[in-house]
């Protein structure tokens, strides 16, 4: 099953709920909710952000037909943004968008340099017309995202590193008996071959090259052996594995690309850096939310009616138990308040939180 769900910027309470058969692609999901949220008909509704999945040349075309703001990241599949980054990394400087603290005292403030730019892009309109239109690019490096980007290559270059040791041990142990079969496994590992491709070693570098060598092989004739015999070997060739670890250039971290349609005089490159990132607090909580304290135990559901309902019934929910959360929140931001929270006092309590608070209250009859 695939659920969509489009919720407000102002506290993130649902506003759309989309529930589609499994196999359904992305591509296609995504300009159908994008039409269903202009369909709300939300005069209030200055834009819509959505995460990589909405990237398309059609979402574009329908945002750029309906006048309606739309930001999103940019898949790293796209050469567009592989140009941007290119284009990024050779600047030598680009403007603070934004900075925060780091998240514990030892750690380093986190920072966001970018620009942005225009690039002709291709963009599908509703009646299938393709056409080329400029685009705005927002190209952003962040310190805290190019110090993951370099963990993260360092675990999986450790993790492929035993992967190759394996695969060089098994290469090594091959015997062939004639050059061709030799220079034929050869071709297989490169990839050389029609129909085959070479294992995709992401951080690893290998080469093989053809040695020729001998081996001991059991005698032809029953008996021992006079002491005077030399010991039977045959001629034949194996293969040399030479491996080498990539580095990782750390100019290559840290670099995020946004598409979007506002024009740069609407709105700023700070600003369209920080609606993208404001999904961490309005949808990806309902999302986290309905995987986790909502899950709902396997129940087998055959009808596509009975699948939306229970589905609506838990976005119902999501909107219940939002709506205490930005209420409270906005109460406290209002008056100048705190509450009790799980670490100490805050202003901005989840509403798990503000339940508890009613745990103490008893119902005397």
């Amino acid at each position: 099953m695939l659920l969509s769900l489009g919720v407000s910027g102002d506290g993130g309470v649902p506003l759309r709920v989309g529930v589609r058969d499994g196999n359904t692609s992305d591509s296609v999901e995504t300009p159908f909710a994008r039409e269903e949220c202009l369909r709300l008909g939300r005069e209030d509704v200055q834009g819509i952000v959505g995460d990589s999945k909405a990237y398309s040349r059609r979402t574009l075309g329908l945002c750029l037909e309906k006048g309606i703001g739309f930001v999103t990241l940019v898949p790293r599949t796209c050469a567009v943004r592989q140009e941007l980054e290119a284009w990024g990394q050779q600047q030598p400087a680009l403007p603070l968008l934004g900075e925060k603290p780091g998240r514990t005292t030892d750690e380093a403030p986190r920072r966001w340099h970018g620009q942005s730019v225009l690039r002709q892009v291709e963009v599908e309109y509703s009646e299938g017309r393709v056409a080329q239109e400029e685009v705005r690019f927002v190209v952003v490096h962040a310190s805290q995202l190019a110090q993951q980007h370099a963990q993260s290559y360092a675990a999986a270059q450790a993790k492929e590193a035993a992967a190759v040791a394996h695969h060089v041990q098994h290469v090594q142990a091959r015997w062939f008996a004639c050059k061709a079969d030799a220079l034929a496994a050869i071709a297989e590992y490169e990839g050389r071959e029609q129909g085959r491709r070479p294992r995709p070693w992401r951080s690893h570098t290998i080469r093989y090259s053809l040695v020729a060598d001998t081996r001991r092989t059991r005698r032809a004739r029953r008996g021992r052996p006079a002491k005077t015999d030399p010991p039977p070997t045959e001629s034949g060739y194996r293969l040399a594995v030479e491996m080498e670890a990539l580095s990782n250039p750390e100019e290559d971290n840290g670099w995020t690309v946004l598409a979007t349609t506002v024009h740069a005089e609407a709105c700023t490159d700070a600003e369209i850096l920080k609606a993208y990132q404001d999904q961490n607090t309005t949808v990806e909580p309902g999302f986290r939310w309905i995987k986790n304290p909502a899950a709902i135990s396997p129940v087998w559901l055959e009808k596509p009616e009975r699948i939306a309902a229970l589905a609506m019934l838990t976005v119902i929910g999501w909107l219940v138990y939002n709506v205490i959360q930005r209420q409270v929140r906005l109460y406290l931001r209002t008056h100048d308040q705190q509450l009790p929270g799980n670490k100490g006092m805050t202003a901005t309590p989840t509403a798990a939180v503000v339940l508890a608070l009613f745990a103490q209250v008893a119902l005397i009859q």
